[in-house]
């Protein structure tokens, strides 16, 4: 074993974090998951709902996954994919959930120093896994053998060991082309360790109703995601008519998401909901007073209407002469984000 024995209940994120990586879980066998628990001070137990490491911690007890039917298809060899530890259970709402997930993500990176992924999970997580109703924020610590993943469990945020290569043969695996095949983001930097890291192809939404959907649940939870990550978005849409494909919204996203819309003058931008900075004045450290004139505060975590929004989008776009949703593209420039290459998955719409 590389960990040093000894009980972790009182560890902190951080030290936790190191004993995790440097657990040895001998190819993720029962035994050696057993024993890995062991060198953490833990207690193996079965559980009505499958094993449970004991561990003493106020965030409660660590659970391994057993391979399954939904996981048999993605392994080679493993009997577990992962071992999860909650880390806090912070209150079930969305600003709550996204600081605790920050204050986990600053004290891992302080001693691991910076992810090699980030992203969100979407709807669904690996293994068809569902995914909070506020965000689904992820960062990863990749290795060649075992990766360290914080996610957001259904309670608070959670540490998550797991062999490299069963999750991520089932994300590749998604890349089918079908409509919400896959959800989410999904971005990489330039670390050594994402050598060999593959990247599945997406999926193309073929109706209106597609794009309001996944746009919605992409807006609705982006400031508590953005929040969580601790990183900003900034995404122009372009809208190819049939003369050109000019810029047609701005969504701007830190701890509040800001939309500016750039419509040609002859759509009614106010009847489609869009306001001035009048009627949001926190747009007014976004954008300029006037450029654009028509924007939207949607609110921090929580609280942006996501379908409402996707609803007001969509609208827009058809009048603006967007006839299909191949037509309505993501800027390129919206994919890199903190030295993160990014995929936007989730929305189904084209980049460039």
């Amino acid at each position: 074993m590389n960990t040093q024995r000894g009980n972790s209940a009182q560890a902190s994120i951080g030290e936790l974090a190191l004993r995790l990586v440097a657990a040895d879980t001998d190819g993720w066998t029962p035994e050696g998951v057993k024993a890995a628990g062991a060198e953490l001070g833990w207690v193996w137990k079965e559980g009505a709902h499958g094993p449970v490491l004991v561990t003493g911690r106020a965030a409660g007890d660590a659970c391994p996954r057993p391979v399954g039917e939904y996981e048999k298809r993605y392994v080679h060899g493993e009997s577990y994919v992962e071992i999860a530890v909650p880390l806090a259970t912070p209150a079930p709402d969305a600003a709550a959930q996204a600081a605790a997930f920050r204050a986990a993500k600053d004290e891992v990176t302080a001693v691991l120093g910076d992810p090699s992924v980030m992203g969100s999970h979407g709807d669904m997580g690996p293994f068809y896994a569902s995914e909070p109703d506020w965000g689904a924020p992820f960062l990863r610590w990749r290795g060649r053998a075992n990766t360290l993943e914080l996610r957001a469990g259904k309670a608070g945020p959670e540490l998550v060991l797991q062999p490299t290569d069963p999750a991520e043969n089932w994300f590749w695996r998604q890349g089918v082309g079908e409509e919400h095949s896959i959800s989410g983001f999904f971005g990489s930097n330039r670390d050594e360790a994402n050598i060999g890291l593959g990247f599945p192809g997406g999926w193309t939404a073929r109706s209106w109703e597609t794009v309001t959907r996944s746009l919605g649940d992409f807006l609705g939870a982006l400031p508590a995601e953005a929040t969580a990550l601790g990183v900003r978005f900034a995404m122009p849409f372009y809208g190819r008519n049939s003369r050109s494909a000019p810029l047609l919204f701005e969504v701007v996203c830190g701890d509040r998401l800001s939309i500016g819309c750039f419509v040609p003058d002859d759509v009614d931008a106010a009847a489609l909901g869009w306001g001035t900075v009048a009627e949001h004045p926190r747009t007014a450290s976004v954008f300029a007073d006037d450029d654009p004139k028509w924007r939207v505060d949607a609110g921090g975590p929580g609280e942006p209407k996501g379908r409402a929004l996707a609803e007001m989008l969509v609208a827009t776009a058809r009048a603006a002469g967007v006839s299909e949703p191949t037509d309505l593209i993501v800027g390129g420039e919206a994919c890199y984000v903190d030295g993160y290459s990014l995929t936007f998955y989730g929305l189904g719409l084209p980049t460039g």
